[in-house]
């Protein structure tokens, strides 16, 4: 049952802050994992199992976990999640070595997906339909910037005090976000009404949705355009010649585009519809993609992966919002899950599967077939809604 907040705007403050507390240990705790797998002597293979377990498991319970909210409402989900993100991080602090890494890593990946399902159900909940583009565009801004704090804070503990003391870091920071849940009366939507039509039917009822899955079919293509983006750009770099820091740069520039077009989203909500956006982003990427392996200068990858960040990095508030407008009554948290476990999945198959077909025929295939399909679905949705 969706509640009216008359302290909406607190609401969604605290959940920005506690997310990006959050958020920050899951970004942070992914560089000091791989490094220090790294120096215990693992392969780059093992290091890559261990990056996918972040994703493996909260890609099957992710549904799980929005029927979790469904349910209970959000606090106790969030709370589960903080705990287990605590727990998490503190394994590696206590006992160093691959074994600990590789149980912290899936057991933080699953206790971000909780806590990270349960905030998404909370903000769709805050004030009205008109609203929801962008509450979800600062909640995502808020994920810019820890994207860029836990791998800072983690670089800065390893090189000054250890690894041991950036899993310490990592194991206290989530105290907070769950010390002031506990505490505090902050208003988060409860358990669904017994009575909510659409309760208690299965995934495939959303699967079968007809806008639903249009909106989980453009979430799968932007999170395969996001990760490509992270996984192929370094290698294409390294095989064109750029430095460490050129291809850096590149990534960078991405990151940077993310901030400025979710720091814009207020604006873009009132002025185009989701619909709209979403459509723009799917053509820009497609293009961009496209001309990638015409692009063998840092020049000219500078300006093509911000182009690619402004176009994906408006994604995710636009399907978050459009999920709640479409989601049956007493089943959005379930929905949200379904779109968790969607963009778990890219983050696994992507560097498989990709990966398999560019070492076969290469990487500019890779990034012409990624683009084309972008570009047609982006043509599709474009004059479907200029009909």
């Amino acid at each position: 049952m969706r509640a009216t907040f008359d302290s909406s705007g607190r609401t969604l403050s605290a959940l920005i802050l506690l997310g990006i507390v959050n958020h920050s240990v899951l970004a942070g705790s992914r560089v000091a994992v791989s490094l220090d797998a790294l120096a215990l002597g693992a392969s780059t293979f093992t290091v890559g199992i261990l990056m996918a377990l972040y994703a493996l498991l909260p890609m099957l319970l992710a549904v799980a976990a929005g029927r979790f909210c469904d349910s209970l409402g959000a606090r106790t989900p969030m709370l589960v999640g903080c705990a287990v993100i605590t727990c998490a991080a503190a394994i590696p602090w206590f006992a160093r070595g691959l074994p600990s890494l590789f149980l912290s890593a899936a057991l933080l990946g699953v206790g971000f997906m909780v806590f990270q399902v349960a905030t998404q159900h909370a903000t769709g909940a805050l004030g009205g339909p008109g609203d929801r583009a962008r509450n979800f565009g600062l909640l995502a801004l808020g994920y810019s910037v820890s994207g860029f704090v836990g791998p800072l804070v983690a670089g800065l503990a390893i090189d000054h005090a250890g690894f041991g003391a950036a899993f310490g870091v990592f194991a206290l920071l989530p105290l907070i976000p769950l010390a002031l849940l506990a505490a505090t009366k902050l208003k988060l939507p409860g358990p669904h009404a017994e009575g909510d039509a659409g309760a208690g039917g299965s995934v495939l009822d959303l699967l079968l949705h007809r806008d639903l899955r249009q909106v989980f079919l453009i979430n799968a293509l932007i999170a395969i355009a996001w990760d490509l983006h992270m996984i192929f750009v370094p290698i294409y770099g390294a095989r064109i010649g750029l430095t460490a820091s050129q291809i850096g740069s590149v990534l960078a520039s991405f990151a940077a585009a993310t901030f400025v077009i979710r720091f814009a989203i207020p604006w873009i909500a009132s002025r185009f519809s989701e619909q709209q956006v979403l459509t723009a982003a799917l053509l820009v990427a497609g293009a961009v993609y496209l001309a990638f392996p015409f692009a063998r200068s840092v020049a000219l990858l500078l300006p093509l992966s911000f182009c690619l960040g402004l176009g994906v990095g408006s994604g995710q508030p636009m399907v978050m919002s459009l999920l709640h407008a479409h989601a049956p009554p007493g089943r959005i948290g379930e929905a949200v899950g379904v779109r968790m476990s969607l963009v778990q999945s890219m983050a696994v198959a992507v560097p498989l599967v990709f990966g398999a077909v560019g070492s076969t025929i290469g990487i500019g295939p890779v990034f012409w077939s990624v683009g084309a399909g972008l570009a047609l679905f982006g043509g599709f949705s474009l004059r479907a809604h200029t009909r």
